[in-house]
C-alpha cells in the first residue's frame, strides 16, 4: 500500500554505489556483496512487481534476484501481472517473512501455474552450492537491497523476532492479500446439493439473500495465527458491577491474552502488533488491520496494566510513534475517523497514562507523544469525554418509551 516503488529492476554492477539508493563507497558495496545475503529468483515474468521490506519494483527482462541483503528479518512480497495484451492487471499481493544470515543464498523459481515463487530448490544443497559459486557471474542481474529504506524497516520491526513471525504467519508460509476460502460443506453428492436453498427466484430480503450464499472458511493452513482477543472482557461469573469495571478497564482481558499467548515474553505482544501492521501496510491484508486495531484498543484501555507493566507501555509508545509516522495524515480521514477509532482509543490511553500510580517516565513520554500527534494530525485529545456519554432525555408526563 505505502511501499515505495522504483524504476524497472534489471540488476546492476554491485560496485556502482548509485544503484543502492544511497551514497556508498565502492569498497563498502563490494563488502556488502560478499557478506550480505542473496535472493536468487529465477524465471520471474517481465513486469512482475517484486519488493523486499519497504520498497518494490517492476522487474525487467534481466532480473534474477536481490543482493547485498543485510542479515535479519525481511518481508519478500510480489504480485503477478498480466501481459499488456491481456490488460496488464496486477494480481493480489503475496508475501513471506524470511530470516537471512550473512552470506545466505536462497534460491527460488517462478511457478507459472501457481503464479508463486517455489523455494524448494533452497533445500537442495548441491544446487545452492552451484549457484553460490556463480554469484559473481549473476551479479549484473541482481538488484541491490534498498538501503535508503533500511532504517524505516528496522523501526517498523524492531520488536518482531523470527520466532514471533513464524508463529503468527500462516502454516503455508504465505501472507496473502486475499483470503483463500473454500465452502464449509463440500457438496459432492446430488442429494446434498438438492437440500441447499434455490437461487432461481428473487430474494425477498437481504437476510434471505445472505442465507442463500454458501458459508465459506479459510483453506487449511492459510489463516493467520493471531492471539485471540476475548470477546468477553470479564471473568466467568462476574457480577454486573465487575462486568462494567472490566469494560472500562480491560486489564483482565489483556492479562488473559498475555498469559495464553505471550506468557514467557510479554513484550512479544508488541512484535505481534508490528507483524499485523506490516502485513497491512505492505502486504495489503485488511484482516491484519482489524487485528492491529483490536490489539491497540486492548492495550490503550487497560488502565491497571499501565501501572504494572511499564516496559510494555514504554515500548508501545515507541512502536506507535514509528507506525503512525508511516501513514499519511489523510489516511485516517478515509478509513479510521469514520468511526473515530484511533482518536478515541488514544484519548483513553493518554487519560490513563496521566493517572495516579503511572511511572513518571511513561507519563512524560505519553505527553510528548500526544503533543507530536496533535501537531502532525491536528487531533484534539482534550475534547470533553462526556460528549460520548449517553444522553438522558426527559419524556413528557404520561409518555412511555417503547
Amino acid at each position: 500500500m505505502f511501499v515505495f516503488k522504483s524504476r524497472p529492476l534489471d540488476g546492476a554492477d554491485m560496485a556502482n554505489s548509485s544503484n543502492t539508493g544511497v551514497d556508498m563507497d565502492p569498497d563498502v558495496a563490494r563488502r556488502l556483496f560478499e557478506e550480505g545475503a542473496t535472493l536468487v529468483l529465477l524465471g520471474v515474468p517481465l513486469g512482475t512487481e517484486v519488493g523486499i521490506d519497504c520498497k518494490s519494483w517492476q522487474v525487467g527482462p534481466r532480473f534474477k534476484g536481490v543482493k547485498m541483503i543485510p542479515p535479519g528479518l525481511h518481508f519478500l512480497h510480489y504480485c503477478s501481472v498480466n501481459s499488456p495484451s491481456c490488460g496488464g492487471e496486477v494480481g493480489p499481493k503475496t508475501g513471506l517473512f524470511l530470516t537471512l544470515r550473512p552470506r545466505d543464498v536462497l534460491l527460488a523459481t517462478w511457478d507459472p501455474e501457481e503464479e508463486d515463487l517455489d523455494f524448494s530448490a533452497s533445500g537442495n544443497e548441491e544446487e545452492v552450492s552451484r549457484v553460490r559459486a556463480t554469484l559473481r557471474d549473476l551479479d549484473p542481474f541482481l538488484g541491490p537491497y534498498p538501503y535508503e529504506v533500511m532504517r524505516k524497516w528496522v523501526s517498523l520491526t524492531d520488536r518482531l523476532s523470527e520466532e514471533v513471525a513464524n508463529r503468527l504467519q500462516p502454516l503455508s508460509g504465505r501472507v496473502c492479500a486475499f483470503s483463500d476460502v473454500i465452502p464449509e460443506r463440500q457438496l459432492t453428492h446430488t442429494k446434498d446439493r438438492a437440500e441447499q436453498p434455490r437461487n432461481d427466484a428473487a430474494c425477498r430480503s437481504m437476510k434471505e439473500g445472505l442465507d442463500r450464499l454458501p458459508r465459506m472458511k479459510p483453506r487449511e493452513g492459510t489463516e493467520m495465527r493471531f492471539s485471540v482477543v476475548p470477546e468477553k472482557k470479564y471473568p466467568p461469573g462476574a457480577t454486573p458491577a465487575e462486568i462494567t469495571q472490566c469494560s472500562l478497564d480491560q486489564s483482565y482481558a489483556l492479562e488473559a491474552v498475555l498469559q495464553e499467548h505471550h506468557q514467557l515474553q510479554p513484550l512479544d505482544l508488541l512484535g505481534e502488533l508490528q507483524f499485523a501492521f506490516v502485513c497491512f501496510l505492505i502486504g495489503n491484508v485488511y484482516e491484519c488491520f482489524e487485528h492491529w486495531k483490536s490489539l491497540l484498543a486492548l492495550l490503550c484501555r487497560s488502565e491497571a496494566a499501565m501501572r504494572t507493566r511499564t516496559p510494555l507501555y514504554l515500548g508501545l509508545v515507541a512502536v506507535l510513534y514509528h507506525q503512525l509516522g508511516e501513514i499519511p495524515p489523510d489516511f485516517f480521514v478515509d478509513i479510521v475517523s469514520q468511526s473515530n477509532f484511533l482518536t478515541s482509543t488514544l484519548q483513553d490511553f493518554f487519560q490513563f497514562a496521566g493517572g495516579p500510580g503511572v511511572d513518571a517516565t511513561l507519563r512524560k513520554r505519553a505527553e510528548k507523544f500526544k503533543a507530536h500527534l496533535t501537531k502532525k494530525f491536528r487531533w484534539d485529545f482534550d475534547a470533553d469525554l462526556d460528549d460520548c456519554d449517553p444522553v438522558v432525555v426527559e419524556l413528557p408526563e404520561g409518555v412511555a418509551a417503547d
